[in-house]
């Protein structure tokens, strides 16, 4: 199991082999060292030679390469697909159980982009947020969009997963990253999970360490994630003191009423069209909660190096090694945005 969650090579660094450097050493002292380490390899060997049963040991506690099946059961440790919300579409959508997988790719969108750059890099398991097949299909035809992904992920051997509003519910998802990132304390689900564990279900909602101001809440949460063209917008006084903040990764609009029934001075979230926004803010006089919308991407991108750590740590203590990384594309779908004066 590699260190960390890796991601692809940057573009533009440097992946020349490294430069030697000579030390002045002679014909003479190169074959003295040579015979030397020679003999040192010898006696090492000697001091550490291996019975047959030791052998044996030895290679059983050796991590293995995992095949899809053992990964996925490693999955549903994590996000179990109980928690998913009844319109979801979770699990597997392309992959054979018995296929081995030692590279694992996370990202939130299925894009034909982001496949290639699974399959450039070398995964055999592409694990996404998002799903590719949310509604019902007659045809994975290459001729369209979605058929194109299903063909390039099978002629390049490599197993599609969604890990959609399961990722969100489950301990350590989607808005339970959001939360650690405010640094929000006592975070309690907006809406708990039907069948889960009581720290289980839709958004989060808890308290800041301080009072922080509305507009300095919302700088910290800009910094904290990925570019994209959209930035941050604020319903509310920038000058407005907050503490007790509801936070819903993805779009999250429809949970306003949750989030009036907590009492929360702000709520933040992503997607929010005109009207439920409006509502909202016109259901009380004093303009509470505060409302913060970011990129549906961002909000969720947060998600994917913690959730990489976290199988990887399962599937190492299961006995298994496998490399993860994190799709370094940006799949927002927007480009650029203008505003007064720019």
């Amino acid at each position: 199991m590699s260190d960390g969650v890796t991601g692809p090579v940057a573009p533009g660094a440097d992946t020349s082999p490294a430069q030697t450097e000579d030390f002045g050493v002679t014909d003479e002292e190169a074959s003295d060292a040579s015979d030397d380490a020679t003999e040192l390899e010898t006696e090492a060997g000697d001091a550490v030679e291996l019975s047959p049963e030791d052998e044996a040991d030895f290679a059983a506690e050796a991590p293995e390469t995992p095949v899809l099946s053992e990964v996925l059961v490693a999955v549903e440790e994590l996000w179990p697909e109980s928690l998913a919300e009844d319109w979801d579409r979770v699990g597997l959508v392309v992959g054979r159980p018995d296929a081995a997988v030692n590279r694992i790719m996370f990202a939130v969108d299925p894009t034909i982009e982001v496949v290639e750059e699974a399959l450039e890099w070398g995964a055999q398991l592409l694990i996404t947020h998002h799903p590719l097949l949310l509604k019902g299909v007659n045809s994975v035809a290459a001729t369209s969009a979605k058929g194109r992904v299903v063909h390039r992920l099978i002629e390049g051997g490599c197993a599609l997963l969604t890990v959609h509003t399961n990722g969100d519910s489950a301990v350590g998802g989607v808005s339970d990253v959001l939360a650690d990132v405010l640094g929000l304390s006592d975070a309690q689900p907006l809406t708990p999970a039907p069948h889960g564990l009581i720290e289980e279900g839709i958004g989060r909602v808890g308290l800041l360490p301080g009072v922080e101001k509305l507009g300095d809440l919302a700088a910290r949460i800009f910094m904290s994630l990925p570019a994209v063209a959209g930035g941050v917008r604020v319903a509310g006084d920038r000058d407005a003191l907050v503490r007790k903040v509801a936070v819903c990764g993805g779009a999250g609009d429809s949970l306003f009423a949750a989030v009036r029934a907590t009492d929360a001075d702000v709520f933040i979230t992503a997607d929010l069209r005109h009207h439920p926004a409006s509502e909202a803010r016109e259901a009380r006089l004093d303009g509470r909660p505060y409302l913060i919308d970011m990129s549906h991407f961002a909000s969720e991108w947060l998600w994917l190096p913690a959730a990489a750590k976290a199988l990887g740590n399962v599937l190492s203590d299961q006995g298994f090694d496998a490399e993860l990384v994190v799709s370094s594309l940006n799949t927002d779908p927007w480009d650029f945005i203008l505003t007064p004066g720019n």
